[in-house]
């Protein structure tokens, strides 16, 4: 009996807590994820602002929860999209990945805008984002790695050690660690380019100079990978 009745309670609780962040993604969608409000997130589920706080503690909490599902939804589609492809298809993996992110973003808009948009202000990530943040840099980089584990990176263009390079970039929980650094610039000229790209043609920057997205972004995916030097697999 008190199982069940403990099973009731987590299913109710959840229920709730679905409904609450679909009403703030509604208000993000409509007025910006900066004026997410607490207030109006309740009133438009009929309830009290001391009731949400049962469940979220602050306006950032639910913000972060919403953060948190954005990376999350994405992180999946690109694991799986890129999970499809033979692992020695290194060009295919990176397109694969590449188109697997400007799908998500062309439909979840609101979505990509809130973790790749404008910062919002007042509003600092909490640790508990940088591992759904991290899935889709995990992928690209899991692409890099086998490049330069099998032998199949090309080029010597890029700076054997690069002084720029950040610590945060060069150590756990990125997943660039442990790479030279000519490669983690190779790694991170990949992700900028593949997210500048889908946020170009997101944010409406490519209207007039590009009339077919889609055979644009496979494209530049496929130049990426030369870019970065990833060779193709020889017949």
């Amino acid at each position: 009996m008190a199982d069940s009745l403990g099973s009731a309670r987590a299913l109710a609780r959840a229920s709730v807590v679905a409904d609450l962040k679909a009403a703030a993604r509604r208000q993000v969608a409509e007025h910006g994820a900066a004026s997410l409000s607490v207030r109006l997130v309740a009133r438009d589920l009929g309830m009290s602002s001391s009731a949400v706080y049962r469940y979220f503690s602050s306006r950032d909490e639910l913000l972060t929860s919403l953060i948190i599902d954005a990376y999350d939804d994405l992180g999946s589609a690109v694991e799986s999209a890129e999970s499809a492809v033979p692992r020695d298809q290194l060009e295919a993996r990176l397109l694969a990945a590449g188109l697997a992110v400007r799908t998500w973003a062309l439909a979840n808009r609101h979505e990509y805008a809130l973790v790749f948009g404008s910062p919002v202000p007042g509003y600092t990530a909490p640790d508990a984002t940088i591992g759904p943040a991290i899935r889709v840099p995990s992928v690209l980089s899991g692409i890099l790695r086998d490049a330069w584990e099998w032998g199949r990176l090309d080029g010597a263009w890029v700076p054997r050690t690069a002084p720029f390079l950040g610590r945060d970039i060069q150590e756990p929980p990125s997943p660039l660690a442990g790479l030279p650094d000519d490669v983690i610039v190779r790694g991170i000229l990949a992700w900028t380019q593949i997210f500048g790209l889908v946020s170009f043609e997101l944010f409406g920057h490519l209207v007039g100079s590009v009339d077919d997205g889609a055979s644009f972004f496979e494209a530049a995916c496929d130049a990426i990978a030369r870019a970065i030097g990833i060779t193709p697999q020889a017949d």
